[in-house]
């Protein structure tokens, strides 16, 4: 199965009723904020929940807040990651990734936390402040503090429950996951299944959308028409999601300049991949190679 298949599927899986159902009744049940976030995503998902720690929100707004956060965002999301996983913050706040798997492919993450594990004090937050104000942060930090030391506060072993909670309902997105991708199948038209086989033998060329149309003997206007309404997107926007994809996997290989994986994939500048590759994954070509080296 492709990498844009597998997105498709944890796209779907992400506006489905279980998720959502689940998403709201953990959150209730523990105060905790939960989201899913499909995998290629580097912005942090648990902010955009109704229950995420009003600390962490506005903490994000300054600088190295906000890199703060992409940074545990990329470690506990790193490409490969088949197990849960944890990390504690500079202002320490735990956070946990729960991978959810379609076979051996890890497809999306359950993520939680933001919250802290030992007794949070005004003198924690003024380390906190003072590695800020070294970086040259500003905010209002008595109102900071206030949301700081209002955050949701576990005890390890109730946490550690918890992310085992999580780890049983990342098997049933699992099984549902399976469910989608079944579907996927019975429900793709012949034209398209052949176009993406056409797509994915060609993408290192400089084919075009003409090109696929007459592959499958179709018009490009009955084409574009069909292949949006079954995966979803323009032929333009799966050919790119194709190529990133191969790149990653180029990228593994240390001895290959990102230059030379550029071309290979089917980009016909360094520019045009650098920015698509971004576009796709939240992140440059190097930063994906480094966090491959350190995964």
């Amino acid at each position: 199965m492709s990498q844009s298949d597998l997105h498709q599927i944890a796209e779907k899986l992400s506006h489905s009723q279980i998720l959502k159902d689940y998403e709201r009744a953990f959150s209730e049940a523990t105060g905790l904020p939960l989201a899913f976030q499909p995998t290629g995503y580097a912005e942090p998902a648990l902010p955009t929940s109704d229950f995420a720690n009003d600390f962490c929100v506005r903490l994000a707004t300054t600088h190295d807040g906000c890199k703060l956060c992409h940074e545990m965002q990329g470690r506990l999301t790193a490409p490969g990651t088949a197990d849960s996983r944890t990390e504690t913050c500079q202002a320490g706040l735990t956070d946990s990734a729960v991978p959810v798997r379609l076979g051996q492919q890890t497809i999306g993450f359950l993520q939680t936390g933001q919250v802290a594990l030992k007794k949070l004090t005004s003198g924690t937050f003024k380390a906190l402040v003072k590695w800020l104000e070294a970086g040259g942060a500003h905010a209002d930090w008595h109102e900071l503090e206030t949301t700081y030391l209002a955050s949701p506060q576990l005890g390890p072993v109730q946490y550690e429950a918890m992310v085992r909670l999580l780890e049983v309902f990342a098997l049933h997105l699992s099984l549902a996951a399976e469910g989608i991708a079944v579907q996927q199948d019975h429900a793709e038209p012949p034209l398209v299944t052949r176009a993406r086989q056409f797509i994915e033998e060609h993408q290192g060329e400089d084919i075009a959308l003409g090109d696929v149309a007459k592959a499958v003997h179709a018009s490009t206007f009955h084409f574009c028409k069909m292949f949006k309404k079954a995966t979803g997107m323009t032929f333009t926007h799966y050919l790119s999601l194709t190529r990133v994809a191969k790149a990653k996997k180029l990228l593994a290989n240390p001895q290959l300049r990102i230059s030379e994986i550029a071309y290979e994939v089917g980009f016909n500048s360094l520019t045009h991949f650098n920015r698509m590759f971004r576009k796709l994954t939240g992140e440059s070509p190097t930063a994906f190679r480094e966090a491959l080296a350190t995964a």
